[in-house]
Order: C-alpha cells, then structure tokens, then sequence
C-alpha cells in the first residue's frame, strides 16, 4: 500500500488550537444534548440508588466516561466545527463506543478502517484533517500523517503516553518490554511500536493472560524450544525477537485497561522468574511500573465494592453496559461473571423482554440470548459501564428494565421531568 504523497513531503500544517472559549461552549452544549442524563444524575445524588415499586436499582460510584474520554469526544467536536468545510478522518474508533462513533459519523466524519497492512492512507490529503484516537496510534501511522502534511488532531489519552514514557525509558536501558494486553487492540499495538526505541532496534513481547505469562516465565527459567515460542507468540512480538537473547533484561508495562490485579501477577509471576534464574542481583535486569489507567482502576474498585455489598444492597443481576469491543468494560463484566449473573450489553434495545435478553460473551465473542433473566418480583439489578459509555445509554437502560417490570409509562416519565 502507497500513500499519496509526493517526494518531498509537504510542509507540516500549522497547529490550531481548538479549545478555545467560544469553541468549547458550543461543543459542551452538543455533548450534553447527546449523552446527559438528569436521571442518572439524580441518581448519583441519590447515593447511586432509584427505587421504584419493587425495583431497586443500584449504580456503581464510578462508571461512564472517564476524562481521557470526554477529552477525545470535546476534541472531536471542536474539530467538526472548527474545521467545517474540510474533510475530516478518524483513525479507527475514537473510543470503543458503537453509538459515540456513530454519531461522529453523522457529523461528517469519516472512519479510516485498518486492514492486513494498516490504515489505508491513500486518501488523505495535505488539506485534510485526521483524528487519533483516545487509544494513539503507531509511530509509523504517526509519520505517514506527518508526511502528508495534513492536519492531525491528537486526542491520545495521557495515562496511554505515561505507558509510552515508560517503554521509551525500557528501550533506553537495553530493555525488553514485556506489554501485558491484547496484541491486536489499538492502544497496546501503539504502545508496542514505541517499546521499539528511537532507533526501531530494541524489542517486546505481548502476554495476554497469566497462561502465556507463565509459558514466558518458564522460558526465562529454563530455556525451551524457541521455534516454538515465537509461534505461540506469533504477532505479538518484534521483527527480530528471540526469546534466547530479548527475555535477559525485561521491563514489565501494561494495556491501560487490563485488570489491576492480573497485571500485578504478571508483575510478580516474572519477576520472581528473573530471580530465580539470575540470583541476588536479579533486580538489574527487572523493571516495572504501575501503568494502569486511574479511571479504569476506579470503575473496577467501585465495581467490587458493589459485589462486596451482600448485607445492604446485594444485586440480584448485574448489567454492563458498553462497547463490545471496550477492553475497560469487558473486565468490569469479567469481574461480575465470577459472582453473580451478569449480562454485557451494548444499549437498552439488547434487553428485548421480561423473558429474554441479548448479552456478549467475551469468551466465544458471540451475542447470546439468554431467557428468564429477570427475576419475579422484588429485585434489585446492579449496572455499571466502562469508560467509554456515555450517561444516555446507562438511563435507557435503568428505564428499559423499569419497563420491563411493569412500571407505568406516566412514572417513567416523571423520573425524567
């Protein structure tokens, strides 16, 4: 794949600030018209608890957009307006939300899909405007939109480029970073290209879980079959990786959205690994850093103290509401999956009836449907969302089981007055 630019590259388009007073009134007005809730805000002042007739309905104290997020979407916005009248890109999903990419798509902008090699460029012009999204993008993404010379509007969330700082420092030392998070999400496929220093000579590994973790730890211990180590990690390690020569020095870092406590096991898990293989001064080939995102940490501490509250308002079921492909939400439903019955949902039009509901399955990475999910008579459903659900799809939803559960459309509506 080629892009569209001439031997000389064009001159970097000049940066315009777009947070500028007049700007970000208007974009506010516009971002409270399509995601506030007063519902869910009168809930939250509530203590995070609606009761009507026999449905309690228990709110996580931290859910929902986060700032990194509300940041993307102010600045995508502020591009629209701004630069109204040009063609405006969106690198992918400005985050993991169908209906928040959607309504960015009915303002004009148009998403830049990846393929086997990438984003196709081939389009984009020096007078053109393109959106990176909350997740970043890859340093040769990056250079490709510098080249062309086209207007980039960068709404990288800034914990992402403290993992950033972090690799770079990796690569500095003469470190491996070893990333714990999804090779194939667009955050980790970022922070990866940036592990590769300055000079695209140094390297990493991908963990997924703790199973792959502990396959790595081995290796670190005794050795192995290295053919067979790197097509266990096929697509998940630099060009050039050789567990025989890259596993000596490591630096742990991590997905921003991955789970708190499965990356401090694999924190541990090599580091105890490194130990055991280089004895008393094992700490100068280990590094690592706490790299996990404060706002997904606060969704899943709130979330937990949730399933911890069996004496006061213990849930009957649990929704989450998200993007299916959100990495945030979908260990908020992880956690919930281990304690009671849970349903990951995209909106309120997934909950079709009393009898039958609409839920992913992150495992099989299906949609299910799952019939008498909602209990007779007195109940109380716990909802959370990831941090990239905005208000609106939290109180469709809380109306959609009240619904359900017979409550008349006239108190329905003055839960919305």
């Amino acid at each position: 794949m080629s892009d569209t630019t001439s031997a000389i590259a064009p001159a970097k388009a000049s940066k315009v600030n777009l947070r500028t007073p007049d700007v970000m009134e208007r974009v506010q007005a516009e971002v409270e018209s399509h995601y506030r809730s007063k519902l869910v805000e009168a809930a939250r002042a509530n203590g995070g608890v609606l009761r009507v007739g026999e449905v309690t309905i228990t709110l996580a104290k931290a859910f929902g957009f986060c700032y990194g997020v509300e940041r993307a979407i102010d600045l995508a916005y502020a591009a629209a307006k701004v630069f109204k009248g040009s063609r405006i890109f969106l690198l992918g999903e400005i985050i993991h939300n169908p209906e928040v990419n959607e309504q960015l798509a009915q303002m004009g902008i148009t998403s830049l899909r990846e393929n086997e090699n990438g984003y196709d460029l081939s389009e984009v012009k020096s007078d053109d405007v393109v959106i990176v999204p909350a997740f970043g993008a890859e340093v040769g993404v990056m250079q490709r939109l510098t080249n062309i010379g086209c207007q980039i509007v960068d709404t990288t969330c800034g914990d992402v480029m403290s993992v950033w700082k972090r690799v770079r420092q990796y690569a500095r030392e003469g470190f491996t970073s070893i990333i714990h998070g999804k090779a194939w999400h667009e955050e980790t496929k970022a922070t990866s290209s940036r592990a590769l220093g300055p000079d695209g000579k140094s390297h990493y590994l991908v963990v997924f879980n703790l199973e792959e973790t502990d396959y790595v730890c081995n290796y670190i211990r005794h050795g192995g079959d290295r053919q067979q180590f790197l097509k266990k990690f096929k697509g998940a390690t630099s060009e050039g990786f050789d567990p025989d020569l890259h596993l000596r020095r490591v630096g742990v870092a991590n997905q921003t959205t991955m789970l708190r406590g499965e990356t401090e096991e694999v924190q541990r898990r090599i580091s105890k690994a490194i130990a055991d293989r280089d004895g008393p001064n094992w700490q100068q080939n280990f590094r690592f850093f706490d790299t996990i995102c404060g706002a997904t940490q606060e969704r899943q501490d709130a979330l937990q103290q949730m399933l911890n509250e069996k004496d006061t308002l213990k849930m009957d079921i649990l929704i989450v509401v998200g993007g299916y492909n959100s990495s945030n939400t979908s260990h908020l439903a992880e956690m919930g999956e281990a304690v009671l019955p849970t349903y990951f949902v995209k909106n309120a039009e997934q909950l079709e009836s009393l009898g039958k509901i609409h839920h992913y399955n992150q495992h099989k990475k299906i949609v299910e449907v799952t019939t008498n999910w909602l209990p007779e008579g007195p109940v109380t459903v716990g909802i959370t969302a990831g941090a990239s659900c905005p208000n609106n799809l939290i109180e469709q939803t809380i109306l959609r089981v009240l619904e359900l559960k017979g409550v008349p459309k006239n108190e329905l509506m003055a839960l919305l007055s």
